[in-house]
């Protein structure tokens, strides 16, 4: 095992190996991270292999990202991860860059009906029949120097999604293949899409439910709260939490007593921020109605229910037959948007989110089962 690690401390060192890794059709990649009190992730190691042992990053040592960002992009080099959103987060924050083409093993393991959401260490299990340790998973990777047992987990990681990649791809139609490399074509671009501040309060629970002048209130909290997390390095939880957010939009506060007594509020953020949330509530408040958001539309009523159902049996049945988990098939937030879209009485347009391969597959017979239901009602 320990021939097979080679360690990369120096950016000319970095620079050469990616010049190598950027000939091979396709590299497996990983990485170690700290996220316990920040906003972005910290990185304590990035693993690489292309089959011939695995390379260890030190990216502590590192300060010219420019040679790994260009393989990341380079496309010719499928980048091969495993569940992969916060490795992406590492990867954009050393960089600037994200892995294109991206294929997905997770993604791969549902195209294969494998299973849905499979954690790594159940998919080794059941590729290569191999059990993996566990021990590391938590463990400080930003100490030096690491443990032996650390380098062994790190290596041992990329090492075994190289099998993982090539029994996959073995069992991968072509046309599957494109598949999974279309699904992380899309997170790579969700992620390039940062959210705009201005638009967090959208997602704040039951915002719906507040009149639009509370929600331009809702909106002032959410987009300072996202700015001041990115800005100070710290998650949106310890800036301002989240269930504080829906009660001061509704009762908008005016002095720091009121404000200590809302649902959820930290004692710590009254004092740091208290007068500065005051203010906010205050301004936004006073906005005339032309400047408030539009309303949220309301949630689907429980009526949808059943027609919801009905669509995605669609999926069910289209993924029994190209044998796929019928969980990748159709998202439940792409077919809520899909009868908001002319519930109850439609006409229906498919959502800009039902996109691809989905779309050009199940957009026709979803519009069908729906014109279908107009006519029976």
């Amino acid at each position: 095992m320990a021939n097979d690690i080679h360690w990369i401390l120096d950016d000319a060192s970095l620079a050469e190996h990616c010049a190598v890794w950027q000939t091979l059709p396709f590299v497996a990649l990983d990485t170690e991270f700290m996220r316990v009190d920040t906003f972005y992730p910290i990185a304590g190691l990035l693993q690489v292999s292309g089959g011939d042992g695995a390379y260890l990053i030190d990216p502590l040592r590192i300060s010219d990202w420019a040679p790994f960002a260009a393989l990341l992009e380079a496309p010719s080099v499928v980048k091969v991860l495993h569940s992969c959103s916060e490795d992406l987060e590492v990867f954009l924050r050393l960089t600037g860059s994200l892995p294109a083409p991206l294929f997905d093993t997770q993604l791969a393991a549902g195209y294969l009906n494998l299973g849905f959401s499979m954690g790594y260490s159940r998919l080794v299990l059941a590729l290569l029949d191999i059990e993996l340790p566990k021990g590391e998973t938590r463990s400080d990777w930003l100490q030096r120097p690491l443990s032996a047992l650390q380098v062994r987990y790190a290596a041992e990681d990329v090492l075994h999604l190289v099998e993982v990649y090539r029994a996959l791809s073995a069992r991968l139609a072509p046309q599957k293949v494109e598949w999974v490399l279309e699904d992380g074509a899309e997170l790579v671009g969700n992620l390039h899409r940062e959210v705009d501040p201005e638009d967090a309060w959208r997602d704040a629970k039951l915002a719906w439910k507040l009149s639009r002048q509370q929600q331009a209130v809702l909106r002032a909290l959410c987009a300072w709260r996202e700015r001041q997390a990115r800005a100070r390095n710290q998650p949106r939880n310890r800036v301002l939490r989240e269930h504080s957010l829906w009660p001061l939009a509704r009762t908008q506060p005016d002095n720091l007593v009121a404000l200590a007594r809302i649902e959820d509020m930290h004692p710590k953020t009254v004092r740091q921020d208290g007068e500065t949330l005051l203010q906010l509530i205050r301004d936004a408040a006073a906005l005339p109605p032309e400047q408030w958001p539009e309303a949220l539309p309301e949630p689907l009523p429980i009526e949808a229910s059943a027609l919801l159902k009905k669509l995605r049996a669609v999926g069910q049945r289209e993924g029994e037959r190209l044998d796929i988990v019928p969980e990748l098939m159709l998202r439940k937030k792409t077919l809520e948007a899909l009868l908001k879209t002319g519930f109850p009485n439609g006409p229906y347009q498919l959502p800009d989110s039902l996109r691809g391969w989905r779309r050009e597959l199940m957009g026709q017979a979803l519009l069908d089962c729906l014109a279908s239901e107009g006519e029976s009602a």
